[in-house]
C-alpha cells in the first residue's frame, strides 16, 4: 500500500509539472514573438519595496560620516547642508527635540505657530524614509544609489534629527534599534480596518458594519463650477468649443452667469468679434480684464486714460514697459502693427469695453 500511495503521488507531481509549464507555454503563446516571462532575477530587481517591519530591506550598512559625503555630493544641492532646504522643496529636518524621541510624539505638530511641517516631524516609520531615498532619489538620477549609500544616507538625516549619535552605523539590523527612538514613531497606527493583515498590526477586517442611512436625503443636488467674471472670455467662448463625445457641454463665457450677482445697468459692453479675436489670440486677456485689474490695468481704465491716443497706445502695445500702472512689467509683443492698432482704436474711438 505505501508503494502504490508513494506511485499515485509522484504521478500527482508530474501531473502538477506538466500542467504548469503547460501553463507557461500558453502564457507566452499568447502574443507570439512578443517578449518572455520574466526571470526571477529580473523580477527581483523590480521587488524592491520595504514594508514597516523592514521585510525586503537588503543587506548593507552606512555610517552617519559616510551619510555626509554622500548627502554633501548628491543630495544638498536641493535639500541644503543641513536638510533645511534650500528655495524649491519642502526641509526634510527641523521642529524635532529630544523630548519627542523619548516619547515618540513630535510635539510641534500640535503647535500651530510653529510654521513648517518637516518630513522627520511627520514620519512614522524608518521604511518610508529609506525607501523613498533607495526608489526615488537623487532626483536627477532615481535608483542610482547603492545600499550601503542609502543607508548612509539615512543614518545622516537620523543624525541631524537627533534620533542616533554621531558614531552610528546604520544596517539592516540596527535600522529597528533607530525606528524605536523615531521622534513621530506613535504618530501612527494599523488599529483599524483599512490595514489589510493582522501580519502588520491591523484589526484584519473590512469596515463593513455601518448601514446606509437613506433618509432625508438631499434631491436636487446639482454639482457646477463657474469662473470668475474678469477670466469668464479668457479662451474665448466655451460654448463653441464643445467636445464632439461625452457629457462636458460649454455655456457661454461671454456673458455674466445667471449664477452670479448682476452687474449694475452701466456695466461696459464686450468688444467687437473682431477685437475679441485678438484679444483671445494674443493672450491679452490673461493679463487684463475688461473693467476689472487682473495682472495689468483693466481695459475700461486704460481707455479713460488715453482717450483717442491711438498711435500711442499701439507703440506701447508692441513695445511694452513698465512703471505707468505699477511695477509688474509688460513684455513687448509679437502681433502684427496693423493689429495692435486695432486694438487701439477699440479703445479710443468710442468703443470702448
Amino acid at each position: 500500500m505505501y508503494k502504490s500511495l508513494e506511485s499515485l503521488m509522484s504521478k500527482w507531481a508530474l501531473s502538477a509539472a506538466l500542467l504548469a509549464c503547460m501553463a507557461t507555454a500558453q502564457a507566452q503563446q499568447s502574443f507570439p514573438g512578443v517578449g518572455r516571462v520574466a526571470t526571477p532575477a529580473e523580477v527581483a530587481k523590480w521587488d524592491i519595496d520595504v514594508r514597516p517591519d523592514f521585510k525586503g530591506l537588503p543587506k548593507g550598512e552606512g555610517s552617519v560620516a559616510q551619510g555626509q559625503d554622500v548627502w554633501e555630493a548628491k543630495c544638498a544641492s536641493c535639500h541644503g547642508i543641513f536638510g533645511e532646504s534650500n528655495e524649491v522643496f519642502n526641509p526634510l529636518v527641523g521642529g524635532v527635540v529630544a523630548e519627542d524621541v523619548k516619547t515618540g510624539r513630535v510635539a510641534k505638530l500640535n503647535d500651530k505657530s510653529f510654521p513648517a511641517r518637516t518630513t522627520f516631524m511627520k514620519a512614522a516609520s524608518l521604511s518610508t524614509v529609506w525607501d523613498y531615498i533607495n526608489r526615488a532619489m537623487p532626483w536627477n538620477a532615481p535608483k542610482s544609489l547603492s545600499a550601503n549609500e542609502v543607508y548612509a544616507v539615512t543614518a545622516y538625516l537620523l543624525n541631524l534629527s537627533g534620533v542616533v549619535e554621531d558614531s552610528f552605523v546604520l544596517n539592516d539590523k540596527t535600522i529597528f534599534q533607530a525606528q524605536a527612538r523615531l521622534p513621530n514613531r506613535e504618530g501612527m497606527t494599523t488599529k483599524h480596518a483599512l490595514w489589510p493583515t493582522t501580519e502588520l498590526g491591523g484589526v484584519g477586517k473590512p469596515d463593513t458594519s455601518n448601514t446606509a442611512c437613506m433618509k432625508n436625503c438631499a434631491t436636487d443636488v446639482k454639482v457646477t463650477s463657474m469662473l470668475p467674471d474678469f477670466a469668464r472670455d479668457a479662451h474665448g467662448n466655451l460654448a463653441n468649443q464643445n467636445r464632439l463625445v461625452g457629457q462636458q457641454k460649454g455655456i457661454n463665457t461671454l456673458r455674466v452667469s445667471t449664477s452670479t450677482a448682476a452687474k449694475p445697468a452701466s456695466a461696459p459692453k464686450g468688444p467687437p468679434t473682431a477685437v475679441l479675436s485678438l484679444l483671445q489670440s494674443n493672450n491679452c486677456l490673461s493679463c487684463h480684464g475688461l473693467d476689472k485689474k487682473v495682472v495689468g490695468p483693466a481695459f475700461t481704465d486704460v481707455a479713460s486714460k488715453y482717450p483717442g491716443k491711438v498711435d500711442y497706445l499701439s507703440n506701447k502695445i508692441l513695445s511694452g514697459g513698465s512703471g505707468v500702472w505699477g511695477s509688474i512689467p509688460m513684455p513687448a509683443q509679437t502681433l502684427k502693427p496693423a493689429d495692435a492698432k486695432t486694438i487701439a482704436e477699440w479703445l479710443t474711438d468710442g468703443n470702448k469695453p
